[in-house]
């Protein structure tokens, strides 16, 4: 271990430690090396010394903060090779996010022989994964259904686990997975070490880290390390159905090399993606539904400059590292503030200028005024360009580039054999009534009409309609200063809070006679049940501010499914994080599911392909009672 190891328990002044000082292996540092990392984050920092002298660590961080490597290491390090029993147990919220870890954990392990890393999660072969288990491995990362199914068929054994990690801890209990954790925290050897990380720490975590960990260290990265100060960033008004040729607009005025847009389900990414090829930019998607090599294809055209933009999901763009981005988009508006955060870390890196731009609906303007009151941060507000300012932009460049010709041109003329050919061709369009001037204004007349640079005056008055709705919009906000939920007193703030005080899908909540699943956290950890009416007032309220629409599932208590069972099913094939979702109500033979209006579309077209319990699922809108 090396002299510059710090302390348990010491302040860390960033840049002061490096991987070296951490205790690692040869082998590891030599992974780190590859990976680009050049020194530690203060979580990792931090947290690495601790769990390699056998602590439990408890570790409050955002997303982007590198927290798989600041347990994924000091894991690696103790993990004994020549053992095929599995030492270390990763639950993640999402298979998306399993399959990550898996692959991070992987890559630091590239210089260790005789490791082994499986992910484990729903969706993939059963059969395959207990044959993979059954050959011996030592680190497994799974969402807790199915490492719970695995447990519970004799196919994933602890009895040698030495780490369990609950990563993205306060995610997974948004996603109804606490009695799930709990079981696999029963099952675990009591000497074995505990580890978690939560961007946010409820009631419900801390009731589970004082139930079963022991004296925990805990850990805490302030929100200041994580801002990104040489961002410029701003936010437009736009309206839902104008987004995409907002975009283009937007984008026709950018002057920028490479640009991430990012948006909240994978369906909107490829429809996006469409869209953009469809004006004319070089774009490509990355989401969970493309394969490794699709993935390592589509980021090296970007990396290498074949591409202008890339489109993509939260998670897709998790443990992005590429240093050029000036622009990033946030076409659909992050569900919560570290999404915010690290989005826009995308850009403005190894100390370049960067700019970053939101798309706020009229429903979402509480959401832009709580960013910026909870990063502190000056996200300004501008005006969204229209198409005449646009198209005299571009008009601009395509003279410039004729100039650019000309001069080129009078160059040539040194040489008039490289002219010959474009004297003839103008020679035998001249005539008596026509000259050289109306032959060049026709050609003019045909780029301009080909590149689509002047908007038709339908569309002019279209926009103009367009403009008109939106300061009518912006005037009533300005008068009532709330917004969508809010008031002048910025009681706004469930959006900021929900992760602490908001709607939790799991089978902790409150159950009324009804079957109707919707308590508050806080009631559900104090053990309070609402009474029916109680909970259908609550339900209706939420209901309205968040703007739900109900689905109508066919299957229900019948065949043993758990509010669980339903917001994991929803975020692992929509991508939607499991706190959108709102109250679940089990009958029998079916079940109601309130989910945002604007995503009902793409979670009934993911769902009808998708199985609850093994059991093919329909969906619909739910209709209303007679």
């Amino acid at each position: 271990m090396s002299e510059k190891t710090p302390e348990i328990g010491a302040e860390i002044t960033p840049g002061a430690i490096h991987f070296e000082d951490l205790g690692l292996s040869k082998e590891l540092l030599k992974g780190v090396t590859d990976l680009g990392f050049e020194e530690p984050s203060p979580i990792q920092a931090q947290a690495i010394p601790f769990i390699l002298a056998g602590r439990d660590v408890v570790g409050q961080a955002q997303t982007g903060t590198g927290k798989t490597a600041a347990f994924g290491l000091p894991i690696l390090e103790l993990i004994n090779l020549r053992s095929k029993k599995v030492q270390a147990l990763v639950l993640c919220p999402t298979r998306e996010l399993a399959v990550q870890v898996a692959e991070e954990v992987t890559s630091l392990a590239t210089h260790l022989r005789g490791i082994s890393v499986l992910p484990v999660y729903g969706g993939q072969s059963l059969e395959r994964q207990i044959r993979v288990l059954e050959r011996g491995v030592q680190f497994v990362v799974g969402t807790p259904g199915r490492v719970l199914d695995h447990l519970e068929r004799g196919t994933l054994k602890l009895d040698n686990l030495q780490t369990l990690v609950l990563d993205e801890a306060d995610e997974m209990l948004d996603m109804g997975f606490r009695d799930d954790i709990q079981s696999v925290l029963d099952k675990a050897p009591e000497d074995c070490r505990r580890v978690c990380f939560s961007a946010t720490m409820p009631k419900a975590i801390l009731a589970l880290i004082k139930s079963y960990m022991k004296d925990p260290e805990f850990i805490t990265v302030t929100r200041k390390e994580v801002t990104v100060p040489n961002v410029e960033q701003i936010y437009y008004d736009v309206r839902q159905h104008r987004k995409s040729d907002s975009l283009c607009l937007v984008l026709d005025t950018q002057d920028f090399n490479k640009g991430i847009v990012f948006c909240s389900t994978k369906l909107g990414v490829d429809e996006l993606t469409t869209h953009l090829l469809a004006h004319g930019y070089q774009a490509d998607a990355l989401h969970g539904n493309l394969s490794q090599g699709q993935r390592d294809r589509v980021m090296s055209r970007f990396r290498t400059g074949g591409l202008d933009l890339l489109v993509a999901t939260d998670v897709a763009a998790r443990g992005l590292d590429i240093d050029d981005v000036d622009l990033v988009i946030n076409y659909d508006m992050p569900f919560d503030v570290e999404s915010y955060v690290h989005r826009i870390g995308r850009t403005g890196r190894a100390g370049r200028a960067g700019r970053a731009v939101t798309f706020v609906t009229p429903r979402e303007a509480y959401k832009i005024r709580e960013i910026s009151r909870y990063t502190k941060a000056d996200i300004k507000r501008a005006q969204l360009p229209n198409k005449r300012e646009v198209s005299d932009l571009k008009t601009g460049k395509l003279l410039g580039e004729v100039m650019a010709t000309m001069e080129d041109m009078r160059e040539a003329r040194k040489d008039s054999k490289k002219l010959d050919r474009y004297t003839l061709l103008l020679q035998s369009l001249t005539d008596d009534e026509s000259g050289e001037v109306d032959i060049a204004a026709a050609l003019l007349k045909m780029l301009i009409e080909r590149e689509k640079i002047w908007p038709s005056p339908e569309e002019l008055e279209a926009e103009r309609r367009e403009q008109e709705e939106m300061r009518a919009w912006q005037e009533r906000s300005r008068q009532d200063r709330g917004g969508f939920g809010g008031n002048s007193r910025g009681e706004g703030r469930n959006w900021r809070d929900r992760s602490e005080r908001g709607y939790s899908a799991g089978s902790e909540r409150g159950r009324d006679g009804q079957g109707r699943y919707g308590q508050e956290r806080d009631g559900a950890e104090s053990g309070q049940r609402r009474g029916g009416a109680e909970g259908q007032r609550g339900g209706q309220k939420r209901g309205q501010q968040r703007d739900m629409q109900r689905l109508f599932f066919n299957v229900g208590s019948k065949a043993r499914v758990t509010p669980g069972d339903f917001v994991g099913a929803i975020t692992g094939e929509s991508g939607l994080p499991g706190r959108v979702v709102g109250e679940i109500e089990i009958h029998d033979r079916f079940t109601f599911v309130d989910v945002p209006r604007e995503y009902a579309e793409e979670i009934m077209r993911v769902m009808n392909k998708a199985q609850i319990r093994g059991m093919r699922v329909a969906v619909d809108v739910a209709k209303p009672m007679e």
